[in-house]
């Protein structure tokens, strides 16, 4: 067997119904070092036995997914969802002191899409803006990074406003790098005409947070949420984009995040396994 990449980190999506116990044996029997977990899972064991569990298993953990989701006008549910996101800073604070040496407190944002019966995508980005300004200063005080995903534009309307690593860059740009970041999703930015310059900026502000990698292929399937796949098994250039985020410094793991109904429902063991095959041909020949 093919020794596994030390810089691949599973992101627990990847093997979506897998409880936390089973995602945590099978990731670390497959020699993989590093995971991402989701607040679903993790609130269901609750946090203080999650964070014993990442322990044990002896993984690193790299993000935790996700919060967000703050597009809404002011009101209850704004103070709500303001409220959520708190609680997930503190849970990966928690998770990160957990897990293995080297792990890394960051915690992944989706901004939410436009709230309905809007067309104001560009007010619904102050939005964004503002609400990472409410939860800067938790970010802070718990060590945290917030890292703005932006999402692939077709995600516009019901998941995120922020379309591209630019966007997400000039979100950023108002708080220290440590505490609002960016996430680098080859899914969502491979099309960018401007993806390499931008990542090439987010490295000189010290903005990349996490560098995420699956693929895209089509046709798309009619849930287009579910359209990721193995690194290598579509279009993505992942040797261009993994160079101009290797040639800034990042030096962290990365991880491989993938939606996909068939993938799911396989064996989690055998996905781990397909997953460090695929990342150890597509993407570990480019990190140098």
């Amino acid at each position: 067997m093919t020794a596994v990449d030390p810089r691949l980190s599973i992101n627990q999506a990847t093997i979506k119904y897998a409880d936390l116990a089973t995602a945590l044996r099978v990731t670390a029997e497959a020699g993989v070092q590093g995971i991402g977990l989701w607040r679903e899972p993790v609130n269901e064991v609750g946090l203080d036995v999650a964070a014993r569990m990442l322990a044990d298993s002896g993984l690193r953990f790299t993000t935790h997914c996700r919060g967000g989701f703050f597009t809404l006008p002011a009101g209850p549910e704004r103070v709500a969802a303001l409220g959520d996101n708190r609680r997930a800073i503190e849970e990966t604070a928690t998770l990160a002191a957990a897990g293995a040496e080297g792990s890394t407190a960051i915690l992944v944002l989706v901004a939410g899409g436009l709230p309905e019966g809007s067309r104001d995508l560009i007010g619904a980005r102050e939005r964004v803006r503002d609400a990472i300004g409410e939860l800067s200063t938790d970010a802070a005080a718990a060590g945290v990074t917030l890292a703005i995903e932006p999402l692939h534009p077709m995600f516009g309307s019901d998941r995120c406003v922020v379309s591209t690593l630019g966007q997400a860059l000039d979100i950023a740009a108002d708080f220290d790098p440590t505490v609002v970041g960016a996430t680098v999703d080859t899914f969502h930015i491979w099309w960018d005409p401007q993806v390499l310059d931008q990542i090439a900026r987010a490295g000189r502000e010290g903005r990349i947070a996490t560098y995420q990698v699956c693929d895209w292929k089509t046709p798309l399937p009619a849930d287009v949420l579910l359209s990721r796949h193995y690194p290598g098994d579509g279009v993505i250039d992942f040797a261009s984009l993994t160079r101009a985020v290797v040639a800034t410094g990042y030096d962290r793991d990365i991880e491989v995040e993938i939606f996909n109904a068939d993938i799911w429902a396989e064996d989690p063991a055998e996905v781990v396994r397909r997953t460090a095959e695929s990342f150890g041909a597509a993407i570990s020949p480019h990190l140098g």
